[in-house]
Formats: C-alpha cells, sequence, structure tokens
C-alpha cells in the first residue's frame, strides 16, 4: 500500500513539476509565401512538444491572397487551439489579417490596434480602355463574391459577426480594438501575453468540431524562431532584394555577351538570375513593368551606339523608372520597391551605359598598337637588297622581306602582312 501510495506521489510530482507550454510565433509585414511556411512550422513544433495552443502576435498590412488561404487552411486544420493576437499597441490586422483573425480559434487584440478593409485587389490589368470596363467589372465582383462567401463561412465556423465581415469586404471597413470587441468580431482585448492568458482561462471554443476548455493560464510562453530556409524565403520575397536581383542578372548577362570570356560578370548574372526568377514566381508581378524595365536597359544601350541629343538615354531613364515603379503592386503586398532605391540604380545604369560601356566601345574600335597585327600596314624603308629579297628597316628593327614588285635600297615601303618573320610589302605610294 505504501509502495502504491508512494507511486501515485511521484507521478502528482512529476505532473505538477512539467508546466503546460505555449508556442509563440510572430507574423509581422506583409503576409507572404515566408508567413505560409513559418505558421506551418510553428504548428508543428507546437504539435510535438505538446503545447496547449499556439500564439500569433499578429501585425500586418495585408498581403498575397494565396499565402493567406494556406495560412487559414493550416489554422483552421490545427488539432491545438490557435490564437491570433493583435499587437503590441498601434499594430494592425488589415485585409489579409482580418481573415486570419476571423479563422483562429480566439481572435484577440490589443488596444490601439485596428483591423479591416479585407476588400481583395484585382491583379489583372485592363487590356485597352474600350473593352476593359466590362472584364474588369465581372473580375472585380467575381473577387469580391468570392472574398465575402470565404470570410463569411469562417465568422459562422467560429461565431463571430458575419455582417460586419461582409461590409470588410464590400466597403473596406476597419474597426478600432474596443469597435470590433463590441459588434463581436474578436473575442476580448487585451494588452500583454500574461493578461492574455489569463483572461481566456477556462474559456470553451470549438476544436475541430469539439467543445474544448482552455486551462492556459499560468503556462510558458516559448518563442518561435524561424529556421534559415524560412529567413532566406522571407529575404529573397522581399520586392527590394527581388528586385536588385533582377537587375543584377541583366547587367551581369548584358556584360557577359559584350566581353565574352569575362566569366565572373556571367556566373554572378546567372545566380542573380535563378533567384530573381524564383522571387518573380513566389511574388505577383507585373510583366508591363518588366517589359518597361527591359525598354529602358535597351533605349540606355542604344544610346552609347547612336549619336544623338541624348533623346534615347533620357527615354531611357523614364522607361526604367516607370517599369520600376509598376513592377510589383503596393495594395496587394502591402510594400514595394523603395522609391530612393529605384532613383539610385536608374542613375547607376544610366551612367554605367553612358560612361562605363562606352569607354568599352572606344577601347574596342581603337587601332592596335602592340604585337605582330601593328605591323599591317605600317611604313618601312629598304635598307638593303639580295637574291633572296630585301631587308627592311620597319619599326626600329631591320625584317626580311619580300616583294612582288622590284624595289631599290631607300624606297619608303607599306608592310602588307607578316608570315612568320618575314614582311610581305609594296612600294609605299607618295
Amino acid at each position: 500500500m505504501k509502495r502504491v501510495l508512494l507511486l501515485i506521489f511521484l507521478l502528482f510530482s512529476t505532473l505538477v513539476a512539467t508546466p503546460s507550454i505555449i508556442i509563440k510565433v510572430e507574423i509581422k509585414g506583409a503576409i507572404g509565401p515566408a508567413h505560409s511556411r513559418l505558421l506551418l512550422n510553428a504548428l508543428s513544433e507546437a504539435q510535438k512538444q505538446n503545447a496547449k495552443a499556439l500564439l500569433i502576435e499578429l501585425d500586418t498590412p495585408g498581403g498575397l491572397s494565396s499565402s493567406m488561404r494556406e495560412m487559414v487552411q493550416t489554422i483552421t486544420n490545427s488539432s491545438i487551439p490557435v490564437i491570433t493576437h493583435v499587437a503590441p499597441k498601434g499594430a494592425r490586422a488589415a485585409s489579409a489579417g482580418t481573415y486570419l483573425l476571423y479563422a483562429s480559434h480566439i481572435a484577440a487584440m490589443s488596444s490601439g490596434t485596428n483591423l479591416g478593409a479585407a476588400t481583395p485587389i484585382s491583379l489583372i490589368p485592363p487590356s485597352n480602355l474600350q473593352e476593359s470596363n466590362e472584364t474588369e467589372s465581372t473580375a472585380e465582383k467575381k473577387a469580391i463574391n468570392d472574398a465575402i462567401a470565404y470570410i463569411t463561412s469562417l465568422a459562422q465556423m467560429n461565431e463571430r459577426n458575419v455582417t460586419w465581415a461582409v461590409n470588410a469586404v464590400e466597403s473596406a471597413e476597419s474597426l478600432s480594438a474596443q469597435d470590433a470587441l463590441r459588434l463581436g468580431v474578436i473575442d476580448l482585448v487585451a494588452d500583454g501575453v500574461t493578461p492574455l492568458l489569463e483572461k481566456l482561462e477556462g474559456r470553451t471554443i470549438k476544436l475541430l468540431g469539439k467543445s474544448v476548455q482552455l486551462h492556459i493560464a499560468g503556462s510558458t510562453v516559448v518563442p518561435f524562431e524561424a529556421d534559415w530556409k524560412i529567413r532566406f524565403l522571407s529575404t529573397v520575397t522581399d520586392p527590394n532584394i527581388a528586385y536588385i536581383f533582377l537587375l543584377i542578372a541583366l547587367y551581369g548577362i548584358f556584360f557577359e555577351m559584350i566581353n565574352p570570356g569575362a566569366v565572373f560578370p556571367g556566373v554572378i548574372g546567372a545566380i542573380a538570375g535563378i533567384f530573381a526568377l524564383y522571387a518573380l514566381n513566389m511574388l505577383p508581378f507585373s510583366y508591363a513593368g518588366l517589359l518597361l524595365i527591359l525598354l529602358g536597359i535597351a533605349f540606355m544601350v542604344a544610346e552609347v551606339f547612336v549619336a544623338g541629343f541624348g533623346i534615347l538615354g533620357i527615354g531611357g531613364v523614364v522607361s526604367f523608372v516607370f517599369g520600376s515603379l509598376l513592377l510589383f503592386d503596393t495594395d496587394t503586398l502591402g510594400r514595394t520597391v523603395s522609391l530612393s532605391l529605384i532613383i539610385a540604380f536608374s542613375l547607376l545604369s544610366l551612367a554605367f551605359f553612358i560612361v562605363v560601356a562606352n569607354l568599352y566601345v572606344r577601347s574596342r574600335s581603337a587601332k592596335v598598337v602592340t604585337g605582330a597585327e601593328d605591323m599591317i600596314g605600317s611604313d618601312g624603308e629598304v635598307v638593303k637588297s639580295d637574291q633572296g629579297g630585301y631587308y627592311v628597316l620597319c619599326h626600329g628593327e631591320i625584317w626580311h622581306a619580300q616583294s612582288d614588285t622590284l624595289l631599290t635600297v631607300g624606297q619608303k615601303v607599306q608592310v602588307l602582312e607578316l608570315q612568320g618573320l618575314v614582311l610581305r610589302v609594296q612600294p609605299k605610294e607618295e
């Protein structure tokens, strides 16, 4: 009997000594592929460690619809509770962030935060001014109706305000934290993790169709850090980094083409090109913007070879700048290429093609001043003749020479070609 009691005491002590944990992951900035991968890995880690819940600290202006939907699927199919907390004060859950809040088992906000403006942004540019209105209107209606149905299903699943969710999509409405709580859009307002967990203690939620009661007060919060793959993906899919890789690829390949055998520019350009293609595959970009960038570079290259008043160069810079501005959509990604970066690369490109490329072209067309090629067309003087030919003074040296024309000593000649160490010459015309 004593042994049984001792065993029960040890087991109870072990359970008490092992605190419950909550995995916390931060989702900051525009929603993209890296955030989708980050959330999936964080949830997997939480399940491995038998965490009581996964806590998402959210602050986003929106982002890619495809990545947002992947994250929503991860949350709604989670076997452990997912708590999304818009924090710290001053943070927001706009556009895609609103869907994530509606999908979460618990939606919380800090005071001084806001959510909303969930209207989808169309990425389809009008093909022409006369025929685009009807097509664009139809595409917008489809996108909005799809978004309304999507957020409505999320609101119904977690018993949140459906009417306001529809207004957030149709009219891009936004709410403060207190108004969101009053209208039943979120579950609670809490400043800080500890107050949040205390307010959630004993609350009942629906998890995969079952009612589950939360016992998370006093749990140890363990931050989840992104691995190198996610950090790399986040870096590459940043519009500024993707833009830099794209330009390095274009310049590297261009320099390799005008200077075959340099190797280094071609290698760097090829590597940067792979990274750029990977980023463009992950991010929605405008083909019109990309073509304008290529057209701008082509104009600046043409300025080097075509004599003019700089019209091509100016046109190239203008095309380059507009293409850079149109390459990524700010409303969709929540960010775009920095204007200062665009201006810097535009001026650098112009300087490169006008100055460096111009010097390169001049050096390639300059007359050879050394080596055997320099002998062709040079002037000489016959200093001796014999039965085997002639001896000619050329470039300060005596050369054996041959000629199809009879020559005399002291006569001026011109070199036609060099055959080994023998010059082929002809009389120089006065």
